[in-house]
């Protein structure tokens, strides 16, 4: 009887109970915001709207509205980091590094979507 009255009370909703549903709420919003971002950029290049550059990161096709502005912001902010991160344990330049990240991301790029090579403007892949 004890046994049980213990795992009941563990379903009541107290102080206790409702912190850490609270936190659980936190993680999860957390572990799905990357993935909402990820299904984002992609819906915005499948839109054609952005497109992958030769020089590592993400441009603009054509006019994008602002919270698109924002994400691809976002992206060319992370990607710049980790390039310098790159850079700096290799020994090499920031320019060589975003050069080899344009080609490999050029690369994955889906079919149908827009790419732009170093000296040529926008084009479909």
């Amino acid at each position: 009887m004890k046994c049980l009255k213990k795992k009941l009370a563990y379903f009541k909703f107290g102080e206790y109970t409702m912190n850490r549903l609270s936190k659980l709420f936190i993680v999860l919003a957390i572990l799905f915001s990357g993935q909402l971002m990820a299904a984002s950029l992609s819906s915005a290049k499948d839109a054609g709207l952005i497109g992958e550059q030769a020089d590592g990161y993400i441009g603009y096709v054509t006019s994008v509205p602002s919270d698109v502005r924002a994400l691809v912001n976002d992206v060319n902010a992370k990607r710049k980091a980790h390039y310098q991160r790159i850079a700096k344990a290799e020994k090499i330049s920031l320019s060589e590094v975003t050069r080899i990240g344009g080609k490999k991301a050029i690369g994955k790029t889906k079919r149908g979507n827009y790419i732009k090579k170093a000296g040529q403007g926008w084009s479909k892949k």
